[in-house]
């Protein structure tokens, strides 16, 4: 008898270890500053009129978040990039630009510069959703000024091209997207949990992810995600390098995300996306008929963080 009551407590307490749920949040500490650092390897292939182009695209960037106010649900944080790079490869030949170059003739590289280390603000909820973007005006006042021999109409176009990419509303589901992962409750290991995100750089898209806790460290947890991507508003057209265009896309995101027990940050993530479709471009004075581009897009990114 004493034997199986033995096994019984042993079943018990197993059990209950099995089932003991964590709380998967951000708790962040006001004023410790938090970085992310993300490296992103980008292979773009288009079909142009039965030519097929090829366009791989290597981008680096750290982003610095400090806690300036713990409240409740959130936390309002002062955000600013300390390092852009990028450089590309096309048929054409390659380009490479970096905030860190000191060339006003090079423009791309003098505007990545004045991004780096203008603050703005975001107040992002503890499950990582963000609440609001604030002030990213400030990324791009000063370009004009620092391009003064620049044609003002190339200076325009490029600044809207960074609005699209770095502006508020594509900061908030670019960053969601690697933030917004948590469950809304405490989870046990094996549960899974649904995330819904609205993405919008330059075309509005839209992210439904499902995340499942796969793994407790001794100050970790892993969290893996399955998600879909699909473009929304199919049929809207909008500008782009002075032509209007609209995009058709759709594909898949995997990733495995490790975060810090104590914190929630993200210690590293490994993300693949892939991405198919179709662009379309409508028609105009120098292409009267417009064009279709069937395009592929897939983008291995690393994220690690303090």
């Amino acid at each position: 008898m004493k034997k199986y009551q033995i096994l019984t407590l042993l079943w018990v307490v197993s059990f209950a270890c099995f089932a003991q749920k964590s709380t998967l949040q951000l708790n962040l500490k006001q004023g410790q500053e938090y970085l992310q650092k993300q490296d992103s390897k980008i292979n773009i292939e288009q079909n142009l009129s039965g030519m097929t182009i090829n366009i791989v695209m290597n981008i680096y960037g750290v982003m610095s978040y400090n806690v300036d106010k713990v409240n409740s649900d959130s936390y309002d944080l002062s955000v600013k990039y300390k390092s852009l790079k990028m450089n590309m490869q096309m048929p054409q030949g390659s380009m490479e630009f970096s905030s860190d170059k000191i060339d006003e003739t090079d423009m791309f590289s003098t505007i990545l510069g004045e991004m780096v280390g203008k603050t703005f603000y975001i107040t992002m909820l503890k499950n990582g959703k963000i609440k609001e973007v604030r002030n990213t005006d400030v990324l791009f006042a000063s370009i004009y000024d620092k391009l003064p021999n620049a044609p003002e109409a190339q200076v325009a176009q490029v600044k809207k091209q960074l609005q699209d990419a770095y502006g508020g509303d594509a900061l908030k589901g670019n960053l969601e997207m690697v933030t917004s992962i948590f469950p809304d409750q405490p989870v046990k290991l094996g549960d899974t949990w649904n995330v819904s995100t609205n993405m919008n750089s330059g075309f509005s898209a839209l992210m439904n992810s499902t995340y499942k806790y796969l793994e407790e460290g001794s100050d970790f947890y892993l969290i893996g995600g399955d998600s879909s991507i699909k473009t929304e508003d199919t049929d809207t057209y909008v500008e782009n390098n002075g032509m209007q265009m609209k995009y058709n896309l759709s594909g898949s995101l995997v990733s495995k995300i490790k975060i810090d027990k104590s914190s929630g940050w993200i210690m590293e993530a490994k993300i693949d996306q892939e991405l198919k479709g179709n662009t379309e471009i409508k028609g105009n004075a120098q292409m009267p008929n417009g064009m279709s581009i069937p395009m592929v897009m897939k983008n291995d990114m690393t994220i690690t963080g303090n």
